[in-house]
């Protein structure tokens, strides 16, 4: 069994410089858009590295370097919408879906604040120790409804694939994310959260972040961030 996990991670070290990824295109109506017309161009967008860390700004939208909006793509509360991925989610992965109203034009709008509340997820699948699977591993793209009593207006739109194949050690974690701009028309009077914030919302001690998947293969599986609002 330690032979395996000694082999486990050294494949994960190797695979993990081969396998980057981002998140340049939108969905939206069932076709995927221009990449970087709907969402802002991250500072990985030749690179496609990861962010490692949790507490610093680029873990919001990744744009310290591009300072980047983009255009803003209109879409119907309760319609389904989502991000396409320029490769695969190669690794042992679970996704998270954020969204946060901007208090105006979206595209003058950072995202910073306690402002974020998670729509969507993709956990990890676990039986007890038997094996844990990624559902999310191999997608290329990732497709959510908006909920329909979210209360219409500009928003930013946030996808976060969390890479654990090497996230034994704190930092190890890889955050592939981007953000997109929408206006949400035709939407309710709900009231959305909990509500976080970016930096903030993780520490990278989180047990769905900070995990070895490979030996002891884990019981069970914590999705990191707050519970997802249906509306």
């Amino acid at each position: 069994m330690k032979s395996f996990a000694c082999a486990a991670t050294l494949l994960a070290a190797v695979s993990s410089t081969l396998a980057h990824y981002t998140f340049p295109s939108l969905i939206v109506g069932g076709t995927t858009t221009t990449a970087w017309e709907y969402v802002r161009e991250t500072n990985n967008y030749n690179s496609q590295a990861p962010v490692t860390d949790v507490t610093i700004p680029d873990i919001r939208c990744y744009t310290s370097t591009t300072n980047a909006i983009s255009s803003t793509a209109t879409v119907a509360a309760g319609a389904t919408i989502g991000f396409a991925c320029d490769n695969t989610m190669y690794h042992p992965s679970v996704v998270n879906v954020y969204m946060a109203k901007a208090p105006g034009n979206v595209s003058a709008w950072d995202g910073s604040g306690t402002v974020w509340f998670k729509v969507y997820q993709i956990t990890a699948v676990t039986n007890g120790g038997t094996s844990i699977t990624f559902p999310a591993e191999g997608q290329s793209t990732v497709n959510f409804a908006i909920p329909k009593n979210l209360p219409s207006g500009q928003y930013l739109v946030r996808v976060e694939n969390i890479a654990i194949h090497a996230a034994s050690a704190h930092g190890g974690a890889q955050f592939y994310l981007a953000c997109g701009q929408i206006n949400v028309t035709g939407g309710g009077s709900g009231t959305p959260g909990p509500l976080v914030a970016f930096p903030g919302a993780y520490t990278g001690y989180e047990p769905g972040i900070l995990i070895n998947i490979y030996s002891p293969i884990p019981a069970n599986y914590t999705q990191p961030g707050p519970a997802v609002w249906t509306g």
